[in-house]
């Protein structure tokens, strides 16, 4: 059988799926037509129903819960692993509430936190997450970065204004949910199932062979060092990639409390949006 599944090409992702699209193991039978996209032209597909596997933030999931269901492995969870809000100078000029915002997708989670941070800052521009530290470098505005920019944009002499992942925990005292993993609904549930250990078992493999890269990871990463590849790898995929658990369900409930998009109903009884084990 052959689904289709999307993901970004950021090595957190590429080291989770490696194993099971270039069929490292055995994927039962299962064969894989991949799209790597940027992370909000994912949510935009998600909306769309258009893949039957995507990655997607978990700020979009309110909007997709019709088609998808979360699946228990592949997620980024974690404490010190949000998104910053950064400046071209430690002091900037303008306040937050007035300054123009670059953010990587209307429908990201580094939105709905920063959202969440800063209600009163309208003035937002949404642009793809690796344009970002150019527009702050151009002195254009502020920016949400997300990804391996956290650990470039020091380099560039960018400045850190909020750690909004620090914002979240100071908050909740949760995991940051920053993306996750869902299949169609109409899939049968044996399907669901079948996939969500497949990817368990993926990253298990990868796990076995790190702190080796693979050219699979590289070639999708072809700008970054290894050095900024592992810390990518470090800080998004971990035990909650491997299994949410009651934790990570829990915490991704509580951003969906939070989100400005509400479920009808209590959020604490809503386990029925993750796959069944």
């Amino acid at each position: 059988m052959k689904l289709t599944l999307g993901f970004s090409p950021c090595p957190n992702d590429t080291f989770i799926f490696d194993a099971l699209v270039n069929q490292k193991i055995d994927t039962n039978g299962f064969q894989f037509d991949v799209l790597l996209e940027d992370v909000q032209t994912l949510n935009q597909w998600a909306q769309e129903g258009k893949l039957a596997i995507t990655k997607l933030s978990y700020g979009v999931l309110p909007l997709v819960l019709d088609k998808y269901k979360v699946l228990n492995s592949g997620s980024a969870l974690g404490k010190g692993v949000g998104p910053l809000l950064i400046s071209s100078t430690a002091d900037p000029k303008q306040s937050i509430e007035d300054s123009l915002i670059a953010i990587p997708g209307e429908n990201t989670t580094a939105h709905l936190l920063f959202s969440m941070a800063y209600p009163q800052a309208k003035n937002k521009i949404f642009i793809r997450y690796d344009e970002i530290e150019d527009f702050v470098l151009a002195k254009k505005g502020l920016g949400v970065i997300i990804h391996e920019n956290r650990f470039t944009y020091e380099g560039k002499g960018l400045k850190k204004i909020t750690d909004l992942g620090d914002y979240w925990e100071k908050k909740t005292s949760n995991a940051i949910p920053l993306g996750g993993i869902v299949i169609k609904k109409e899939l049968d549930i044996s399907i669901q199932q079948n996939i969500d250990a497949l990817i368990k078992k993926s990253i298990a493999f990868a796990f076995s062979k790190y702190p080796a890269l693979t050219d699979y990871i590289r070639c999708h990463a072809q700008e970054m060092s290894e050095q900024v590849m592992r810390q990518h790898i470090d800080l998004y995929v971990n035990e909650y990639s491997l299994e949410l658990g009651v934790k990570g369900k829990n915490a991704i409930l509580r951003l969906l409390e939070n989100h400005p998009i509400q479920f009808k109903g209590d959020f604490k009884n809503r386990k029925d949006i993750f796959v069944a084990l």
